[in-house]
């Protein structure tokens, strides 16, 4: 049978967690120095990658097209923008698209609320998105020294997970603000969705394009609306190649 989601505008959060209003405490460090959480942090994303690559392509059955693009800026830091359509997918299949130790996604406080997956492994892959001004600096200092440490950052600007959906949903241009400032390129890793062989469940595939570079001949803001339309353009055009619907969305 198939799902349905209710909504009422394209920004809404049709799907929550038990701890949505979940907040990070004052001191919460993004990157951990200590020797124990690095240990940790080397531990928990090396078991995190293994059960990626087995829900990513063996559950969800996804198959990944373009990956060979991403060896163009091997030995820089760089951004990759995604439509956010899997509420595990998301958070696992990228570690089987980059190295699980360079790979780090801006996320929500309400996904360090979540059971285990929160606790134990978002917290040494994920950044939190600021709920003021002081946590927001702390977010933009903490993705400086990863870039300069040419790690790889995940943004999903839509910021809610609408399951299976097969469009693009709208999202500002504010996120492009970080490759502009920063000059370092940009990719898109579009998933779709595609009719079976068998069964009811999609078959997944996710197009990366790029690498896309900010154009330092603009000011700031036309060099970040030139690479929000390049990206946006880019996602819409994949979404389009999805031929199969899995989830019914209704608008109330």
């Amino acid at each position: 049978m198939m799902q349905n989601y209710y909504y009422t505008k394209p920004t809404d959060d049709v799907v929550a967690s038990k701890n949505q209003n979940y907040k990070l405490p004052k001191d919460y460090q993004i990157i951990p120095t200590s020797i124990s959480a690095k240990l940790w942090n080397y531990i928990a994303r090396t078991l995190a990658a293994l059960f990626g690559w087995g829900y990513s392509r063996l559950f969800l059955k996804v198959h990944v097209k373009g990956k060979h693009k991403l060896k163009l800026v091997n030995q820089s830091g760089y951004f990759l923008y995604g439509n956010h359509t899997q509420p595990m997918g998301d958070v696992f299949t990228p570690l089987t698209i980059v190295s699980p130790y360079r790979f780090y996604a801006i996320a929500g406080q309400a996904n360090w609320g979540i059971p285990f997956i929160g606790k134990h492994l978002v917290r040494y892959g994920g950044l939190p998105v600021g709920e003021n001004l002081q946590e927001s600096a702390k977010l933009i200092q903490a993705i400086k020294t990863l870039i300069h440490q040419k790690k790889v950052i995940a943004i999903y600007p839509e910021a809610h997970v609408w399951p299976y959906y097969t469009k693009i949903r709208p999202f500002s241009n504010t996120s492009m603000h970080f490759p502009v400032q920063l000059n370092v390129p940009s990719f898109t890793i579009t998933t779709t969705y595609h009719k079976p062989k068998f069964g009811k469940r999609p078959k997944i595939i996710i197009y990366i394009d790029g690498p896309f570079s900010p154009d330092q001949a603009l000011s700031h803001k036309k060099a970040q609306d030139k690479l929000y339309n390049k990206i946006r353009e880019t996602m819409i055009e994949r979404a389009q190649t999805s031929d199969y619907q899995y989830c019914h969305y209704v608008k109330k």
